[in-house]
């Protein structure tokens, strides 16, 4: 009884902040806590006429569907975690890298210039962005073959993808992306770097010893976010840009762009849900798993 009298004299003590927050409260409660409940879906065979709540109960079939065909199951896990380590990797390394350029780049006003433009793309539509790829790779009128006179057929050619598709998210990805490590590098004490170099460090020492020290917490927070997302991929990027062509499933399907797939061609609502649900639980378990390492090395690094 305590406890509850303390938190609305709490809540009353901070009543402005509490008004200020109610409008975000709200968002995210009816935006991404109400839906949640559609998860029942996954354990439903849905029926149009009997709506959601009164379709009827199937248990795990939907989940048994999920994993009937054991290779494509396979390998469109296999890929969604193949491209997740990818994209993780260089897309981190990179955003530091371009980061750690721009503020130290000289000429700080052509520096602001160049982070400007790097933002760009990822505000460009991936409905738009297939047509730009298309225009490079296209068998008979693309860039590429007509310029190095290649005559790759890429839409064909699924090896090529895992390669093509790197190069799209990093273009789209790394100028916005690198935005927050540049926030964490401003706010850096300039008398560190001022008594290294009184001290005798160049410019790669100073960059070793206190510019990546001070960006491990956030590289730490943005890896241990992304993982609750491990099992999700960018369904407009294998989609759209690979222009959902069959022959390029091996290296491309991912779990979304399967399950739009199956939307298309089913309309099973039940199945689509149930591979939501696996890909939202088996995020969840590795944030988990992944929070708890990094609280056992470096506490003051963990989530929770």
């Amino acid at each position: 009884m305590k406890a509850v009298k303390d938190f609305l004299s709490n809540t009353w003590k901070h009543r402005a902040h509490v008004v200020m927050a109610l409008p975000v409260f709200l968002i995210l409660f009816f935006i991404m806590y109400v839906p949640m409940a559609g998860l029942v879906l996954a354990f439903k065979e849905y029926d149009f006429t009997k709506g959601i709540w009164g379709s009827p109960w199937v248990g795990l079939k939907n989940f048994k569907f999920l994993v009937a065909s054991k290779d494509i199951f396979i390998n469109m896990t296999r890929n969604t975690l193949m491209y997740y380590i990818i994209f993780t990797a260089l897309g981190t390394f990179l955003n530091v890298v371009l980061a750690i350029a721009i503020d130290q780049f000289v000429f700080k006003k052509v520096a602001k210039t160049m982070q400007t433009l790097m933002i760009i793309p990822v505000f460009i539509s991936y409905a738009a962005v297939q047509f730009i790829v298309y225009a490079f790779i296209s068998t008979d009128t693309g860039i590429l073959n007509n310029t190095f006179n290649m005559g790759v057929r890429f839409y064909s050619t699924a090896s090529l993808w895992p390669l093509i598709l790197t190069i799209v998210k990093m273009w789209n990805s790394v100028g916005y992306g690198s935005v927050l490590y540049m926030s964490v590098l401003a706010g850096i004490d300039t008398s560190l770097y001022e008594a290294a170099e009184i001290d005798g460090a160049n410019k790669w020492q100073k960059i070793w010893n206190i510019t990546l020290p001070a960006l491990i917490p956030m590289i730490t927070v943005m890896l241990l976010l992304s993982v609750g997302s491990v099992m999700r991929s960018d369904t407009g990027l294998f989609y759209q840009v690979t222009r959902n062509s069959g022959t390029l499933y091996s290296t491309t399907q991912v779990i979304d762009s399967y399950v739009l797939n199956a939307i298309y061609k089913t309309s099973n609502f039940g199945f689509t849900a149930a591979a939501s649900f696996f890909q939202s639980v088996a995020g969840l378990l590795l944030m988990l798993f992944a929070n708890f390492t990094v609280r056992k090395i470096a506490p003051e690094n963990a989530l929770f």
